[in-house]
């Protein structure tokens, strides 16, 4: 038999809003890079493993545009 425990949490506004940003930068990061190393599947059959990929979000760390990604 497996036991499954289940929490409740109640954040403040400001914790609220931090996660909001949070998840949001996890998704963006998350989604850019299933499309990029799909993309370098279907059209070089290549793969794209952990180490390019954190590598890319170094990268996109340091565009003016996804700055906002250094502040979560």
């Amino acid at each position: 038999m497996e036991k499954a425990y289940s929490y409740r949490f109640y954040p403040t506004p400001e914790q609220e809003s931090l996660l909001r940003r949070t998840l949001g930068c996890v998704r963006l990061v998350y989604n850019k890079a299933l499309h990029l190393r799909t993309q370098a599947w279907y059209e070089k059959q290549q793969r794209v493993g952990y180490t390019e990929t954190s590598s890319m979000l170094t990268e996109w760390k340091k565009q003016e545009e996804l700055d906002f990604l250094n502040k979560v």
